[in-house]
């Protein structure tokens, strides 16, 4: 008799309980058993499965998958406790955490039907829809609408492709591209303090945020509520005094480095409240992400970054500080999501092992020299242009403007083609294309290439 997927993938994910049940020996023991969850998760394929057997499964599944994640997560305190949790044990559970998402992102686009945008739709409001759109860790779940509390992080990830690379930039890659800090005033009115790339350090309210084309988001929750709305209250009342004159602006931090309080990028104000808030004691991220180890380094530098390491978004994943609050997705933006992120992980791979480097030509020079050009206009001017020429901060260098152009030009020429091989599968099978097939397909592209992937270019 033919075994049922569905009861594959609970063994599975019975298999993923009992590592974050066991005591761990040593640093070696834990980083080789989640490696192999990590294995035993991304080697799940639906294949010929009945689809409406996993249809009907999906959403108990996906639950499941997620709280199987929140225990591992639940762990690392005791892993910190029992000094085992290594450098290559945190890289090896970042991955299982990335596919473990793409494994619910998955199953929720099965138990959704696959839908899909309708012309000139957006997606929905963060932590907003039916079904199973919002997942809550059980502590917190009371079958009703978590109230925001000041103190609390967002972890966002928007669906633009330079968003799916700088989730790619560090050591190990995530899901994830920005980050701020919610306050809530004397009023009840929710704010979200926050570092953009085109506007420095800014305020906007919570529905603002949250209704911006957002394909996911985590709320998490610093465990020290008081801790947590001193930060808050810091934050806000430190980049309101640049709205009110009484303080310069504060612009982009483009090398991603920690020190210096001049300009900041979004993770480093969470880090600088939560500081600020604690006279130092609070020193965040728990684990840094390192810039040193891969990618390549004359993108890195093109686009500004100079530090080694740094608090990269994803970082907050694995601050056993903070508790996984709520998760959210909208299904019918993930598989973008992840056809995204498919791309940027064979880009920067090109880069760093086979010498793929960007070269610029007319288009993004002129590109390039217009978006600077433009950096020294009025706000106003900028948002009436920015339909032509990005809007830019009058911080951004040339090259990194030119970069990030040919980065999105690049993948805007793959994506057609492993969209519609995607759309077909799905069409044929009632399944998403697993990522496997999604790498096959872009190396079946590069190698036909002649060593030209849109401003990619390499060795024939």
């Amino acid at each position: 008799m033919q075994r049922s997927i569905v009861t594959g993938i609970e063994e599975r994910l019975a298999e993923v309980d009992a590592v974050a049940d066991r005591h761990m020996r040593s640093a070696g023991e834990l980083e080789a058993m989640l490696r192999s969850l990590y294995q035993l998760l991304y080697d799940t394929d639906l294949g010929s499965a009945d689809r409406r057997e996993v249809a009907a499964a999906a959403p108990q599944l996906l639950q499941r998958l997620f709280i199987s994640r929140l225990r591992l997560r639940d762990r690392i305190a005791g892993w910190q406790a029992q000094h085992v949790f290594s450098r290559p044990a945190q890289s090896a559970l970042r991955d299982v955490f990335r596919i473990a998402r793409y494994g619910t992102d998955m199953l929720g686009e099965i138990a959704n039907g696959n839908a899909r945008f309708a012309p000139g739709e957006k997606s929905k409001r963060g932590f907003t829809g039916k079904d199973w759109n919002t997942l809550v860790h059980p502590a917190f779940d009371t079958s009703k609408d978590i109230p925001f509390r000041s103190g609390d992080v967002l972890l966002m990830r928007g669906s633009a492709h330079n968003s799916a690379a700088i989730a790619r930039i560090g050591d190990v890659d995530t899901q994830f591209s920005h980050i701020a800090i919610i306050y809530v005033d004397p009023e009840g009115k929710h704010w979200v303090v926050e570092a953009l790339i085109e506007d420095g350090s800014v305020i906007n309210s919570l529905d603002h945020v949250l209704d911006h084309g957002l394909g996911r988001a985590v709320l998490y929750r610093f465990r020290d509520n008081e801790i947590a709305a001193r930060a808050a209250k810091l934050a806000y009342d430190r980049v309101l005094a640049t709205r009110t004159g009484t303080a310069p602006h504060i612009p982009y931090d483009f090398s991603m480095r920690l020190k210096g309080r001049r300009k900041l990028f979004c993770a480093k104000l969470v880090a600088q409240a939560y500081a600020d808030a604690s006279n130092g004691e609070i020193q965040l991220p728990a684990y840094k992400t390192h810039l040193d180890q891969r990618n390549n380094k004359a993108f890195l530098k093109a686009i500004g970054v100079r530090a080694k390491e740094t608090f990269a978004p994803g970082d907050i994943d694995l601050d056993p500080r903070f508790d996984l609050v709520a998760e959210w997705q909208d299904y019918r933006a993930t598989p973008l999501l992840r056809r995204q992120d498919m791309i940027m992980t064979k880009f920067f791979e090109w880069m760093e092992t086979k010498g793929y480097v960007f070269h610029e030509d007319f288009i993004i020079k002129l590109i390039s020299v217009f978006g600077r050009l433009s950096s020294h206009l009025s706000d106003r001017a900028k948002n009436l242009l920015s339909s032509v020429v990005p809007k830019v901060p009058s911080n951004m260098k040339r090259s990194c403007i030119a970069t990030i152009a040919m980065l999105h030009k690049s993948a805007e020429e793959v994506m057609p083609s492993l969209s519609a091989l995607d759309d077909d599968h799905v069409r044929m099978t009632g399944f998403p294309l697993h990522p496997r097939e999604m790498f096959v397909h872009l190396e079946r592209l590069r190698e036909v290439s002649d060593g030209r992937i849109g401003y990619l270019r390499g060795k024939a």
